[in-house]
């Protein structure tokens, strides 16, 4: 299985997933870590700037962590057979290990509407580094 937890600042789990660039990558078996790694991905390969339609670098994972995600990535992630999870944790060892455990928080996810004038979000984006 593998785990991919949104961290634009390579610390802390990334509150906007569709505009991050940096993922932590866990290949989990058998309930334990095995291999983390970055992966990090250029401008135009962001969910917010690719298309749904498209391969993705992210389509062979099971589970995408974040500290928000709207609900239009969470329905683009499960056609691809993936399961978007929002978290209040802030620490990415810590939400998978949780998540393995069953015992992660969840948040839920925001309400994200595009358009003219509507795109403004609750928390501070911190992935335009």
């Amino acid at each position: 299985m593998k785990i991919a937890v949104a961290s634009q600042n390579r610390h802390a789990i990334t509150e906007h997933a569709g505009r991050c660039r940096k993922f932590w990558i866990y290949q989990v078996e058998q309930g334990k870590t095995l291999h983390k790694e970055l992966l990090e991905l250029p401008k135009d390969q962001s969910f917010h700037d690719s298309s749904p339609h498209e391969s993705h670098p992210l389509d062979d994972v099971q589970i995408l962590i974040a500290g928000g995600m709207g609900q239009g990535l969470r329905q683009r992630l499960a056609m691809k057979g993936i399961t978007g999870l929002v978290t209040p944790e802030t620490d990415p060892d810590q939400a998978v290990s949780a998540y393995l455990a069953g015992t992660l928080t969840m948040g839920t996810p925001e309400p994200h509407a595009h358009g003219a004038g509507q795109h403004h979000h609750r928390h501070a984006d911190h992935c335009h580094h």
